[in-house]
């Protein structure tokens, strides 16, 4: 059944609600009765010489180069093992395939080369389609006042989050020079107000989802003008995210940070190219550097990371990229990313403005622009994480269902000042995938139902946030297809020449 992402009409209950739509406005693929379960052999994380981290044969368990050190509980290659899924299921896992890559050094077992995350793999071993709960079953083990909205609340929150943002810009107005000595001091300034800004960016992505409010045009109105400020297309990328959340992990229908095959895609060969030249360390830099600076307005402008099915994407110009079956903007979307050009051109001419008046572009680059590239930073960072690690597999249609994918979603920890500042989004967006119409501030009771009642589904990594983002910008750069279905970042090999 194929319901938009944003249904006008009201139901019974915030619940039902939640569960007559899709989380996405595109119908969901039929699951496969392919058993795709699998089980890790016995192994530890030892480091290598290279700076990548490998699997070993049994051994006392050595530290990571993240600083976490895992220890692989015992399990033998060839068996098999039964585990609770949550819900009373019993779940059986077996044993893994032995994958291979043909290498110039010769044959490589894909298995010795996977590098755990804080996870140890637990998400390579998942249940078989036919085996999970359904979306209904999942929704149900929330507890009902979770999906409660309360619009004053909400609009607590997003008046706090311009109030801070706005003292900081007139702090530094006041008090910060613009002269190259105080340099220093307007980066500080930047990392601090970006940081802050984040969060009205957070609760104008839940105007997006219709986690704010009942009143949709007040809704929308926040939304519309918290995202136009900074520089977002609103209703454009509130259609493209819906798309994210109704295709997670997907390889070929999902919506940003879709990675690449190995062999595949010009992108993943200049990146293998970049890390052979310059060694892991100075790659995993770049890499970093590129991915949270030019990640994201190359995303809205060229579809960067989106689905391969749907072409080089422009949030701006609905024609662009596929115009079919996956467009990404189909029929009345176009006229509402039209409506998005006009709050972001109108805050562009704005700042224009501003320049001439001041007879200079330096103030808006230093009270503007600053900012505005650390809440980008934020925004690629967080999403980056929530759906991308060394042992976070992506699947193809017929593997891929839209549970298994809302549960790829990984929580991290981000400590009090950053879940303050950014409702949440990063420590529970499990929830959030499950269902993005509970508010941030009942998000945190959803995920302790969800850890209750799935544990062996819901993912919690917790590894520092920026070991983590180190771990993936120097080990995630493509994927190889395994034989049970799973699609899996390795470590880049030299293929063996024809």
């Amino acid at each position: 059944r194929e319901t938009s992402a944003h249904a006008s009409h009201r139901v019974a209950t915030p619940r039902d609600e939640a569960a007559a739509s899709l989380t996405g406005p595109l119908p969901l693929l039929a699951p496969s009765a392919r058993s795709l379960a699998m089980a890790l052999p016995v192994q530890h994380v030892s480091a290598r010489a290279t700076g990548a981290i490998a699997l070993s044969q049994p051994r006392l368990p050595r530290r990571m180069t993240s600083g976490v050190a895992l220890r692989a509980a015992p399990r033998s290659i060839g068996s098999s093992s039964s585990r609770s899924l949550g819900v009373g299921r019993v779940v059986r896992a077996q044993s893994a395939p032995v994958e291979t890559v043909t290498t110039a050094a010769g044959d490589v077992k894909l298995e010795d080369k996977i590098v755990f995350s804080g996870l140890q793999g637990k998400a390579l071993n998942p249940p078989a389609l036919e085996q999970l709960p359904s979306k209904a079953e999942v929704l149900a083990a929330i507890p009902e006042e979770c999906f409660e909205r309360d619009t004053a609340r909400s609009m607590g929150y997003a008046l706090l989050g311009v109030a801070m943002t706005a003292l900081c810009a007139i702090f530094a107005y006041q008090f910060i020079p613009l002269t190259a000595a105080a340099i220093p001091a307007w980066v500080a300034y930047a990392l601090v107000t970006g940081t802050v800004a984040t969060g009205p960016w957070v609760v104008a992505h839940e105007c997006g989802h219709g986690a704010f409010s009942d009143n949709k045009l007040l809704q929308d109105t926040v939304g519309y003008v918290l995202h136009s400020a900074l520089l977002v297309p609103y209703f454009s990328w509130q259609r493209s995210h819906a798309v994210h959340h109704s295709r997670t992990n997907h390889m070929t229908e999902g919506e940003t940070h879709v990675p690449e095959v190995y062999g595949e895609g010009g992108l993943q060969k200049a990146l293998c190219a970049i890390r052979e030249a310059c060694g892991v360390r100075v790659f995993a830099i770049l890499h970093a550097a590129m991915v949270l600076t030019v990640g994201w307005p190359m995303y809205l402008l060229r579809g960067a990371s989106g689905g391969p099915v749907r072409g080089k994407t422009n949030h701006f110009w609905p024609w662009a990229g596929e115009q079919q079956r996956h467009s990404l903007f189909p029929g009345s979307w176009k006229q509402k990313v039209l409506k998005s050009d006009i709050g972001v051109f109108a805050v562009l001419a704005g700042l224009a403005y501003w320049a001439y008046a001041a007879g200079s572009i330096w103030p808006v680059v230093a009270l503007y622009v600053g900012p505005y590239l650390v809440v980008n930073a934020w925004l690629v960072g967080y999403t980056w994480l929530q759906h991308t690690d060394t042992d976070i597999p992506h699947y193809y249609g017929e593997d891929w269902n839209w549970v298994r994918g809302a549960f790829l979603t990984v929580d991290r920890p981000y400590g009090p000042v950053f879940d303050f500042l950014h409702h949440k989004i990063g420590s529970t967006h499990v929830a959030h995938h499950v269902c993005h119409q509970i508010p941030h501030y009942n998000a945190s009771k959803a995920t302790e139902a969800l850890k209750k009642n799935f544990p062996d589904l819901y993912l919690y990594d917790p590894t520092p946030c920026h070991q983590a983002l180190w771990r993936i910008a120097r080990d995630c750069i493509a994927v190889r297809k395994w034989s049970d279905g799973k699609s899996v970042y390795s470590p880049y090999m030299e293929p063996k020449a024809a």
